[in-house]
């Protein structure tokens, strides 16, 4: 009997990442004589210890498969873990999968600190992940700041431990277990902002070293994946906060635009992420051609010839500049960029602009010039 259609998917899911990652590191890989199915009865597996089920990099897999790790000079692959059913499944489906295709699989688990606990569970989940086969395993505390709120600030912390992680131990990637329900969570959440394309274009499925494997299947198959392989999961109550504004889109908003729109909503903003991300990939090659086109100096702007762009080019023109000039990405927004804008379409004379992150934007002579103040 194969494994549970959960399982199966998502290993499939994470098969196809793995096996462009490898691809990526040149990663080669014999895969190894399998132990003969018959044995003489009671007798262990070669190299399994007894009385205790591995996975991934370990010696056996629940399935009854047996595995054999990956040299300890193979490309290496981390997966942020927190506990959850959905990192969860992540972990022991690429830990079950990456050593076929010649890679190690290790994980860390991030500590906000946020929660009474937290350091302990932390710790328990990583025992619990080596104990599944995974190595290197780490939890890590980190110190969640308050710039722009408490989710943005919790996740520039796990973002930053997570890079860290990466380099220290030379990965080549770190796996997220974000599903298409974040996704469609994602979406809702730039609309209600007033976002732009790229915002409405969701998470994407690769963003530098960061993959996301599971962006195509939802949550409750995470669920069902860890129930089938009797794997204990732990649910972070802030998950289920209605003072966090994610909370409230996942258990009032989606349940709402279920019942009352039919079902498929969350399948339809995912679809719709994925074609905004093609438009806004598309905007965003545009803007790259155009902004070398209009360049007058280092950061400065020819102003008459971005005013024949259409908007949504000009528009990233003007922010790829700012960004340039140091205005922070997470602190630029819409009305920021609207108000740049002025400077090329509505000129009157208007005077600086005071931007994010002590950039000043001027139009004089005809050129839009970015700068920090005092320099």
């Amino acid at each position: 009997m194969g494994p549970h259609p959960a399982v199966a998917a998502i290993r499939l899911a994470v098969r196809r990442t793995l096996t462009d990652l490898a691809a990526e590191a040149g990663s080669t890989f014999t895969a190894p004589a399998r132990e003969p199915r018959e044995r003489p009865a009671g007798a262990p597996l070669v190299g399994a210890a007894v009385g205790t089920t591995l996975i991934g990099n370990a010696a056996r897999h629940p399935s009854g498969l047996p595995r054999t790790p990956a040299a300890p000079g193979s490309p290496l692959v981390l997966v942020a873990v927190s506990g959850g059913a959905d990192s969860m499944a992540l972990a022991i489906a690429a830990a079950f999968e990456a050593p076929k295709i010649g890679l190690r699989v290790g994980a860390v688990t991030v500590d906000h600190g946020l929660q009474p606990g937290s350091a302990d569970r932390a710790a328990q989940v990583a025992e619990r992940l080596r104990s599944l086969g995974l190595d290197p395993v780490e939890a890590i505390p980190v110190r969640v700041g308050r710039s722009g709120g408490p989710e943005a600030a919790a996740r520039d912390a796990r973002y930053a431990a997570l890079d860290d992680a990466a380099e220290r131990h030379g990965a080549i990637a770190v796996l997220l277990g974000h599903t298409r329900d974040d996704q469609a969570e994602t979406v809702l959440l730039g609309l209600a902002r007033g976002s732009g394309a790229r915002s409405l274009a969701g998470m994407p499925a690769q963003k530098g070293r960061y993959r996301r494997p599971l962006l195509e299947l939802d949550r409750a198959a995470t669920r069902q994946a860890c129930s089938a392989q009797a794997i204990p999961v732990w649910d972070d109550p802030h998950n289920c906060d209605p003072a966090y504004t994610r909370s409230r889109v996942r258990h009032e908003v989606l349940p709402v635009l279920e019942k009352h729109l039919g079902g498929g909503v969350v399948e339809a903003l995912a679809r719709t992420a994925r074609l905004f991300r093609d438009d806004a990939d598309a905007l965003d090659q545009w803007a790259s051609l155009a902004e070398r086109d209009l360049r007058t100096g280092e950061d400065a702007l020819d102003a008459v010839k971005l005013a024949e762009l259409p908007p949504a080019v000009r528009r990233r023109v003007l922010r790829r500049a700012a960004l340039r000039a140091g205005c922070p990405g997470g602190d630029l927004f819409a009305r920021h960029l609207e108000a740049i804008d002025l400077l090329v379409t509505g000129w009157r004379g208007q005077g600086p602009l005071h931007l994010p992150g002590g950039v000043e934007a001027t139009r004089r002579c005809g050129t839009l010039v970015f700068r920090r103040q005092g320099d």
